[in-house]
């Protein structure tokens, strides 16, 4: 920390934060006991994953898009799989369409669990880790690895491994899984969805800061059961498109203080929200019973204002997730063939999953060989970048009276409601702010 007699001028910097994962910064200036200045910067440095798959089979595209994360790797293979099948006009159904959910499933319950109990949890509770939370709460802790550990073993059985699944293709997959491998879940997940209503109640004794706003939440809805891995792109302002149209609707742009570009609406100036709470205003009513219920039990309404909720919101689609996971676990038979045959064609194909922190976006433009021309992928955190500036904005403009090491706190907290991904390690966040 350092003062200046001279310009009255404050800055704190803080150089490890954990519970983020990538480089970001926050940049502070408050004059006159109003906020002058605010910024959101991610300055890790770009990866051009989207130069890196130029001139690249159609067929390439899931494995290499898949190592852009390893926390939701299937949201990034996935999407790209959709978009080449959209160009080549194939649709995946039946049982090989029930797996990708499945492994879905199972990408939502150990990102959820990971994010709730091991880098957000600590906020509400007074604790600068997950270590020091485990001391007071051992045994939430430990129930939190083990249904991170169920959510892990869903991918390991569908896709071959945990981290980047390596058994999913343009099509399908390359083997399908037995039936004795899959029923071999049953028993796990029936057990597992106990512990995540019990971790969902936890929650319940959160005390959470007051803050709300008006949200334009962004997500997927389908019309028979609560998005995950297909959909149409909705808006709560009654935005209803083909995933096709998605650029119609939404762009990116370049601002000076962040290496990711910076998604937006191109029909309201209002920033925009993608993740479990955008989800969750939007299609609310496709969840099922038991979690309905349980959201009610927990204080949630039909619609969250607060995003520091958004830990609550997340157990929800766990314990959905798991949910899920059983009915298909149970109803599963296996394909006849593990892949539908995808024709390339001169086209462009556009797919869309909902990532564990919101829509995953992907297009492609091909040649008539299947090569990749261009590739466009829209990752959740850049759409996300307007709107945590927006949050950090007024949870700061209501907490400018406290001491700099407290508002640093809740301004971090305000961060980490969005579990943003900056990259695919965990370093820290740099905050920077100036008094004048």
């Amino acid at each position: 920390m350092t003062e200046s007699a001279q310009t009255g001028t404050r800055v704190i910097q803080v150089d490890a934060l954990a519970r983020v994962e990538g480089e970001g910064a926050l940049y502070l200036k408050v004059k006159d006991g109003a906020i002058e200045d605010l910024k959101f910067r991610i300055y890790e440095p770009p990866r051009f994953f989207e130069a890196l798959l130029e001139g690249r089979d159609f067929s390439d595209a899931p494995d290499i898009t898949a190592r852009i994360c390893g926390i939701c790797p299937m949201a990034y293979l996935l999407s790209a799989c959709q978009a080449m099948e959209d160009a080549a006009g194939v649709s995946v159904t039946g049982p090989l369409r029930d797996l990708r959910r499945l492994a879905y499933c199972g990408e939502w319950i150990e990102s959820h669990v990971l994010h709730a109990f091991l880098l957000h949890a600590p906020d509400f509770l007074g604790h600068q880790d997950a270590i020091a939370l485990a001391k007071d709460h051992p045994e939430a802790v430990r129930k939190a690895l083990a249904l991170k550990k169920a959510g892990n073993a869903i991918l390991e059985v569908i896709g071959g491994r945990a981290v980047h699944p390596v058994n999913f293709r343009v099509g399908g997959l390359h083997s399908v899984p037995r039936r004795s491998a899959i029923e071999g879940l049953e028993a796990m997940l029936a057990s597992s969805l106990e512990t995540a209503i019990e971790l969902t109640r936890f929650t319940a004794g959160l005390t959470f800061p007051d803050f709300e706003d008006d949200y334009l939440s962004v997500s997927l809805r389908h019309p028979d059961e609560y998005a995950i891995h297909e959909g149409r792109i909705v808006s709560s302002a009654g935005l209803d498109i083909p995933v096709s149209a998605f650029e119609e609707h939404f762009t990116e742009e370049h601002v000076d203080h962040s290496n990711a570009l910076q998604g937006l609406s191109k029909t309201s100036a209002t920033p925009y929200l993608v993740g479990p709470v955008a989800r969750y205003n939007n299609n609310q009513d496709q969840l099922s019973p038991l979690a309905r219920e349980l959201a009610a039990e927990i204080g949630l309404g039909e619609q969250v204002t607060n995003p520091f909720r958004s830990i609550q919101v997340r157990m929800i689609e766990t314990v959905y997730a798991f949910e899920e996971a059983l009915r298909l676990v149970r109803a599963y038979e296996e394909p006849e063939v593990a892949a539908v045959p995808v024709q390339p064609k001169s086209t462009r194909g556009a797919g869309c999953t909902e990532a564990p922190r919101g829509i995953c976006y992907h297009s492609y433009d091909l040649d008539a060989e299947g090569r990749i021309l261009t590739a466009r992928i829209v990752p959740p955190t850049s759409q996300n970048q307007r709107r945590i500036e927006r949050d950090l904005r007024g949870v700061a403009e209501r907490h400018l009276s406290l001491p700099d090491a407290e508002l640093q706190w809740v301004c971090e907290q305000a961060i980490r409601n969005y579990d943003p991904c900056i990259s695919c390690a965990t370093h820290f966040l740099k905050l920077t702010v100036e008094r004048v």
